[in-house]
Parts: structure tokens; sequence; C-alpha cells
């Protein structure tokens, strides 16, 4: 049976996918994400339901347009597998169980922030503030109030910590460091996982940056890095591998 719904969430990851891949391409843009329906970027042909369809219809086509034979970028397909694979083990680590909300939100997130920060270095207002607002309800329906308001406020907290940082970084580079986008992100990060858990994850994220920041500094000094992946990334490792305040006290 486990098996079942684990094959059953990656299903449901994958058509989720192919929506936030819609969603971090076309709120950039100023794009509805209602009209006009999916189309190919390249001759605007309407895509049918059948051309719709997570990964299958990537490979049924070759990669490519039924229409205009554009080749499809690969990175929709990988994006809508990377959110199956999440949903998947997000329900293998939780079950059906309140803490499997928090995993889905953050995956959720992190695929949408992936498209359009790597993309078009934009975290749309919208999106963080629809996450944040079903994570915070997800909190008073779920738990005592105190503990909600303790989520809150590391929130808060963590918000005005970032905020901190950007301004120390403008200061030692003489130029924006961080982007708003970033700060607002820190906010979520502190409603999922608290203000211990919220200051690990922006270390963590600094970790995994570090390596592909030095790659593009040698290229160029100019080019600028899309931080927010990281920061979700971090906190979805934090999430999924149950990584307590209590181990990093103790470290």
């Amino acid at each position: 049976m486990k098996l079942y719904y684990t094959i059953l969430f990656f299903i449901f990851g994958t058509v989720f996918g192919s929506f936030f891949n819609v969603v971090g391409y076309r709120l950039p843009n100023n794009l509805s994400l209602v009209k006009p329906g999916s189309f190919c970027p390249n001759c605007k042909h309407r895509l049918k339901w059948y051309e719709l369809i997570p990964i299958l219809s990537f490979v049924i086509q070759g990669g490519k347009c039924r229409k205009c034979k554009q080749k499809i970028a690969l990175f929709y397909p990988l994006m809508e597998t990377l959110c199956g694979l999440l949903f998947a083990v997000s329900f293998l680590t939780f079950g059906f169980s309140k803490e499997l909300v928090n995993a889905l939100l953050a995956s959720s997130f992190l695929v949408i922030v992936i498209v359009s920060d790597t993309k078009y270095l934009i975290i749309p207002d919208e999106v963080t503030l629809f996450m944040s607002v079903a994570l915070i309800i997800f909190r008073f329906v779920t738990q005592p109030l105190n503990e909600a308001f303790s989520y809150l406020l590391s929130g808060v907290f963590l918000f005005f910590v970032m905020y901190g940082i950007m301004l120390l970084g403008n200061k030692m580079f003489k130029k924006e460091s961080l982007g708003g986008a970033d700060i607002k992100l820190m906010f979520f990060v502190g409603v999922s996982v608290g203000t211990i858990l919220g200051l690990f994850s922006i270390f963590l994220s600094s970790i995994i940056a570090l390596p592909l920041s030095l790659v593009l500094y040698m290229k160029s000094k100019d080019n600028v890095i899309p931080y927010g992946p990281f920061i979700l990334l971090a906190l979805v490792i934090i999430i999924l591998f149950k990584i307590s305040p209590d181990v990093i006290l103790g470290i």
C-alpha cells in the first residue's frame, strides 16, 4: 500500500511540476496563469491535452514541438521529475501527517523558484505571499496558538536577520549583495522550521552555493547568482532529513 501511495505522490508531483513550470515562466513575464492555454513559445501552437502529459509527452515527441519541430528545453521535464521525486520522498518520509504538508509546500516553492530565479532572476512576490499565507494558516489550524505564534515570530526574526546580512553585504561590496526576494524567502523559512533551523539554513545554503559561486566568479566577476533556489534547497534538506534544533545546537 505504501508503494502505491508513493507512486501516486510521484505522479501528482509531476503534474504539479508541470504547473509550476508555467508559474515560474509566466509570472516573471507578467502573463496570466489561466489565459492563454499552454503553447509552444516558438510557433505559438496551442498544445493539446496529450501534449501536456508530464515527462511522457516529452519522451513520445522526441523532445520536440509536434508542429514546428523546435526542440523543447530538457529543463522542463527535469523540473517535472524533480517535483515528482520530492513529493514521493516527502510521503515516504512523513506519511499522511501534518509534517507532510510542510514538506510539500517547501518542495513546491523550491521548484517554482528554480524555474523563475534561474531563468529570470525573479522570485514573484505573489508566490512568496501565497506560500507564506498557506503555511501560516496551516500552523494556526494544526498547532496550539502559542506554537503557531512562535513560528510566525521566527519568520519575522529571520526576515530581519537576512535584511541585516544584506545591509552588511552592500556595505562590504559597495553594491547590491542580496535581492529583496531572498530576504522575503527567509520569512517562509522561519515559519516552516523555526529560528534555529532557519539560521542553520542560511549557513547550509551558503555552503551549497559556494562551489557554483566560485566557478561563476572565475568566469566573470559580474555574474549574478540566483540565491533563492539554494535557500529553499537547504530548507528542503533540513525538512526531509529531519534535522532537529537539538542536533544543530549539539554541533
